[in-house]
Protein backbone atom coordinates (compact mmCIF):
# COMPACT_ATOMS: atom_id res chain seq x y z
CA UNK A 1 0.00 0.00 0.00
CA UNK A 2 0.72 3.35 -0.17
CA UNK A 3 -0.26 6.79 -0.72
CA UNK A 4 0.21 9.62 -3.28
CA UNK A 5 2.26 13.08 -2.42
CA UNK A 6 4.31 15.80 -4.74
CA UNK A 7 8.21 15.19 -5.10
CA UNK A 8 8.72 18.37 -3.92
CA UNK A 9 7.77 18.01 0.25
CA UNK A 10 9.61 14.34 0.25
CA UNK A 11 13.64 15.01 1.95
CA UNK A 12 16.47 13.16 3.01
CA UNK A 13 15.55 10.43 5.16
CA UNK A 14 11.97 9.57 3.90
CA UNK A 15 10.77 6.43 2.10
CA UNK A 16 9.64 6.69 -1.61
CA UNK A 17 8.77 4.24 -4.54
CA UNK A 18 11.47 4.04 -7.13
CA UNK A 19 11.07 1.60 -10.20
CA UNK A 20 8.07 0.33 -7.44
CA UNK A 21 10.37 -0.82 -4.76
CA UNK A 22 10.17 0.86 -0.95
CA UNK A 23 13.50 2.90 -1.21
CA UNK A 24 14.86 5.52 1.77
CA UNK A 25 16.31 8.52 0.40
CA UNK A 26 20.08 8.90 0.67
CA UNK A 27 20.47 11.71 -1.65
CA UNK A 28 18.33 14.32 -2.87
CA UNK A 29 19.04 17.75 -5.52
CA UNK A 30 16.56 20.14 -6.66
CA UNK A 31 17.49 22.28 -9.63
CA UNK A 32 16.53 25.60 -10.37
CA UNK A 33 13.51 26.38 -12.80
CA UNK A 34 15.39 27.28 -16.33
CA UNK A 35 14.36 28.88 -19.39
CA UNK A 36 12.47 26.21 -21.33
CA UNK A 37 11.07 24.31 -18.06
CA UNK A 38 10.13 23.49 -14.32
CA UNK A 39 12.48 22.96 -11.56
CA UNK A 40 13.60 19.32 -11.47
CA UNK A 41 14.71 17.16 -8.33
CA UNK A 42 17.31 14.63 -8.33
CA UNK A 43 16.63 11.69 -5.89
CA UNK A 44 18.77 8.66 -5.06
CA UNK A 45 17.35 5.88 -3.10
CA UNK A 46 18.73 2.33 -1.40
CA UNK A 47 16.12 -0.12 -1.49
CA UNK A 48 14.59 -1.11 1.78
CA UNK A 49 14.20 -4.83 1.06
CA UNK A 50 17.22 -5.93 -1.24
CA UNK A 51 19.79 -2.74 -0.18
CA UNK A 52 19.96 -1.57 -4.30
CA UNK A 53 20.59 1.99 -5.24
CA UNK A 54 18.19 3.37 -7.52
CA UNK A 55 17.68 6.72 -8.92
CA UNK A 56 15.27 8.89 -10.02
CA UNK A 57 14.79 12.56 -12.08
CA UNK A 58 11.54 14.14 -11.95
CA UNK A 59 9.64 17.38 -11.62
CA UNK A 60 9.36 18.68 -7.90
CA UNK A 61 5.85 18.63 -8.83
CA UNK A 62 5.42 14.97 -9.82
CA UNK A 63 3.33 13.08 -7.93
CA UNK A 64 4.80 9.89 -6.67
CA UNK A 65 4.03 7.43 -4.12
CA UNK A 66 4.85 6.76 -0.63
CA UNK A 67 5.22 3.53 0.90
CA UNK A 68 3.14 2.71 4.29
CA UNK A 69 5.25 0.72 6.78
CA UNK A 70 3.92 -1.13 9.70
CA UNK A 71 6.88 -1.81 12.37
CA UNK A 72 5.85 -4.79 14.00
CA UNK A 73 6.68 -6.92 16.79
CA UNK A 74 7.35 -10.59 16.48
CA UNK A 75 9.50 -13.69 18.20
CA UNK A 76 11.51 -16.24 16.65
CA UNK A 77 10.04 -19.82 16.61
CA UNK A 78 12.73 -21.19 14.51
CA UNK A 79 15.73 -20.63 12.21
CA UNK A 80 16.26 -22.87 8.92
CA UNK A 81 19.41 -22.49 6.27
CA UNK A 82 18.29 -18.41 5.04
CA UNK A 83 14.71 -18.22 6.66
CA UNK A 84 13.36 -17.08 9.83
CA UNK A 85 10.28 -18.35 10.84
CA UNK A 86 8.38 -15.71 13.16
CA UNK A 87 5.37 -14.94 15.16
CA UNK A 88 3.56 -11.95 15.31
CA UNK A 89 2.99 -11.13 18.55
CA UNK A 90 -0.10 -9.61 18.07
CA UNK A 91 -2.38 -11.61 15.93
CA UNK A 92 -0.01 -14.65 16.49
CA UNK A 93 0.34 -14.97 13.05
CA UNK A 94 3.24 -17.61 11.72
CA UNK A 95 5.08 -16.34 8.54
CA UNK A 96 8.47 -17.50 7.10
CA UNK A 97 10.74 -14.63 6.38
CA UNK A 98 14.43 -14.01 4.69
CA UNK A 99 17.46 -13.89 6.50
CA UNK A 100 18.68 -10.33 7.00
CA UNK A 101 21.89 -9.68 5.28
CA UNK A 102 23.23 -7.40 7.85
CA UNK A 103 25.68 -9.64 10.10
CA UNK A 104 25.10 -7.86 13.31
CA UNK A 105 21.32 -8.82 13.35
CA UNK A 106 22.18 -12.33 11.94
CA UNK A 107 24.77 -12.82 14.90
CA UNK A 108 22.03 -12.05 17.25
CA UNK A 109 19.55 -13.96 16.12
CA UNK A 110 18.33 -16.85 18.13
CA UNK A 111 14.63 -19.27 18.63
CA UNK A 112 12.68 -17.13 21.33
CA UNK A 113 14.49 -13.93 20.61
CA UNK A 114 11.71 -10.46 20.21
CA UNK A 115 12.78 -8.82 17.18
CA UNK A 116 11.32 -5.77 15.29
CA UNK A 117 9.86 -6.24 11.64
CA UNK A 118 8.78 -3.98 8.92
CA UNK A 119 5.89 -4.74 6.63
CA UNK A 120 5.52 -2.79 2.96
CA UNK A 121 4.39 -3.77 -0.15
CA UNK A 122 3.68 -7.18 0.60
CA UNK A 123 7.05 -7.71 1.94
CA UNK A 124 8.73 -8.15 5.69
CA UNK A 125 12.08 -8.24 6.72
CA UNK A 126 13.49 -8.28 10.16
CA UNK A 127 15.02 -5.07 11.06
CA UNK A 128 16.22 -5.51 14.95
CA UNK A 129 16.47 -7.62 17.58
CA UNK A 130 15.02 -6.24 20.60
CA UNK A 131 16.19 -6.69 23.74
CA UNK A 132 20.24 -6.52 23.21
Amino acid sequence: MSRPTDLGSVKEGSYILIDGEPCRIVAYDKSKPGKHGSAKARVVGIGLFDGVKRTMVSPVAANIEVPIIDKKSGQILSISGNNVQIMDLETFEVFDTPMPLDEEIKSKLAPAAEVEYWVGMGKRKVMRVKGS
